[in-house]
């Protein structure tokens, strides 16, 4: 099968840095199966091609104007690649804006049957930071547009599937799965001392004033405990002169981006990896962490939604604790039960841990082989 993957960026030559791990993970299990080509919309200035894990990526160059021009320009280039490169059996769009919006257009142009993976903010509108797609009229038309178009829509949890703008219209929930040769179970001490982890870049939609109030709240409870926070930092210093205002910076260390390769070494001393996000989409990390035997305690967002409902709405144990949204109290609450009770830490691991390797990178690309080809059948038929 010839296959066309369009993503915004995350698919840099060195497979190392500005990337999206879980892309790059399905790249390469499909390449191993597939021709794929991968055209990245905006990252590099100018257009470029470079073999990347046994695919080829054309970089078509990065494109300005203000956002209604810039998509018509990104559909023109992307008809011109596709055309050149083609024909494919399927179009494969990472992210609903633009990838999925231009897509859409392209395939339909091509007659090529066109999957869209929405894994990021496009079903939200979070007003007071700036964030969603679902803020603004255009891009909701937008988004919305895409969904319709599309052979098939697809998200990585249910807690997106849910979402009201996806009301009425067919979702396959197709996680986006790890390398699990990357995130051993090391055998590790118990605590104490604790160590806490999170994984995730310092922006606004991550909520570290939540993360540092709760941590705050613990460490007035459990006096031996440390926070490692991985992440590049994008909001210019503010969390951690948060962490010196709240008396926490000696017990919390900044340790800024990290690659892939080097987050095992975190994870392998972490004993509860912590989300405090307002949104998810799903959470790569959750996944990472699991693999690797670490407990999550989470805001009620993505895999953490998914994964902590009550008996009897799942069967087996839950995978990970969920609190509400913005609650630092019940986000400290819930680390300090979990650091007090190692039978639950022990069921929660277990069960993530072979979810996780059971829903691993091999199995998204294997899933989505069979949706290509369902997609495929599909428009052969009309």
């Amino acid at each position: 099968m010839r296959i066309g993957l369009v993503v915004t960026g995350g698919v840099d030559a060195s497979a190392r840095e500005r990337v999206v791990p879980a892309l790059l993970w399905l790249i390469e299990q499909l390449a191993r199966r597939h021709e794929v080509h991968v055209f990245a919309l905006h990252y590099h200035r100018e257009p470029r091609t470079y073999p990347l894990l046994g695919a080829t990526v054309h970089d078509l160059g990065r494109v300005g104007g203000p956002p209604g021009l810039r998509r018509v320009r990104l559909r023109a280039r992307l008809a011109a690649a596709v055309e050149a490169q083609g024909p494919f059996d399927v179009l494969h769009a990472y992210w609903g804006m633009p990838a999925g919006v231009v897509s859409t257009h392209v395939g339909r142009r091509f007659g090529v049957p066109v999957i869209v993976t929405l894994d990021s903010g496009e079903l939200v509108a979070l007003a007071d930071i700036q964030y969603g797609l679902q803020r603004r009229w255009v891009d909701r038309r937008a988004i919305a547009a895409a969904v319709r178009a599309a052979s098939r829509v697809t998200v990585a949890t249910d807690y997106m599937a849910r979402m009201p703008a996806l009301d009425g219209v067919r979702v396959d929930v197709v996680p986006l799965g790890i390398d699990r040769r990357r995130f051993p179970a090391p055998d590790r001490a118990d605590g104490p001392p604790w160590r806490l982890l999170r994984v995730a870049s310092l922006n606004r939609v991550k909520d570290y004033p939540t993360l540092l109030r709760a941590f705050a709240a613990i460490l007035a409870r459990v006096p031996d405990v440390h926070l490692d926070i991985v992440g590049e930092d994008t909001l210019n210093g503010s969390v951690q002169a948060l962490s010196c205002t709240l008396g926490v910076d000696a017990h919390v260390s900044f340790h800024g981006f990290q690659p892939t390769d080097a987050l095992g070494a975190f994870y392998s001393r972490a004993h509860v990896h912590l989300v405090s996000s307002r949104h998810e989409a799903a959470g790569v990390v959750m996944l990472e962490a699991a693999a690797a035997g670490v407990p999550t305690v989470g805001t009620a967002v993505g895999y953490a939604a998914d994964w902590s409902s009550p008996e009897p709405a799942r069967v087996g144990p839950a995978r990970a604790v969920a609190v509400p949204v913005g609650d630092p109290g019940a986000l400290a609450d819930a680390v300090i039960a979990l650091l007090q009770d190692p039978g639950r830490r022990k069921r929660i691991v277990a069960a993530a841990r072979a979810w996780a390797l059971e829903h691993d990178a091999d199995w998204t690309a294997r899933t989505f082989e069979r949706l290509y080809g369902a997609a495929v059948v599909d428009r052969r038929s009309g």
